[in-house]
């Protein structure tokens, strides 16, 4: 079970302390996150409590563990897209691949809101990292496929994205979400 904290509201775990005072492997601490916060939604505020609080690897333990928990149950990270959005440009590249995807696995299910990350998501399409252009892609495929609005000007930008992509993986990416829109 997790820590508990004097600091935390009324009984909220402190994740922050249990990563800190983890001592097994690290995989193995993100699939116990995950595990308990997919059982137990409430835990979610623990998380993005821990995300503020955090130093960039911890923030890059806690996006992790909300972008699997994301991919079934979207609607657990919703209300807080704003700040997913905000950490698309972050210094750590970890921090930035792990909250486009986020981004991503919540287009189906709120277009709109996703769309508001479309200029960060698009800035990290130059990055030299392969592993963000690749997330960007994916979350910039996402919203295109699920946001009629954006479709045609993402598009657009999407096929001048292909012309200077150079990664084979990352282009795929963005073909996938071309083909699936049937154009």
């Amino acid at each position: 079970m997790f820590i508990t904290s004097p600091e935390a509201p009324s009984g909220m775990p402190d994740i922050l302390a249990d990563m800190r005072s983890w001592k097994g492997k690290p995989g193995a601490l993100n699939d116990r996150l995950i595990g308990m916060v997919t059982k137990d939604p409430s835990l979610v505020d623990a998380v993005f409590e821990a995300l503020e609080a955090g130093n960039d690897k911890e923030k890059g333990v806690c996006l992790e563990v909300l972008e699997a928990v994301t991919r079934e149950h979207p609607d657990r990270a919703s209300d807080r897209l704003a700040v997913i959005i905000k950490l698309i440009d972050h210094k750590a590249p970890k921090v930035r691949w792990e909250s486009s995807r986020i981004v991503a696995n919540l287009a189906c299910k709120f277009p709109t809101g996703a769309a508001a990350a479309i200029p960060a998501l698009l800035a990290n399409t130059s990055d030299k990292g392969t592993v963000v252009r690749w997330s960007a892609a994916f979350a910039l495929g996402e919203i295109m496929k699920h946001n009629m609005k954006e479709r045609k000007a993402l598009l657009s930008r999407i096929e001048a994205i292909l012309k200077r992509e150079q990664n084979s993986g990352v282009r795929n990416v963005y073909l996938k979400a071309i083909k699936s829109i049937g154009k």
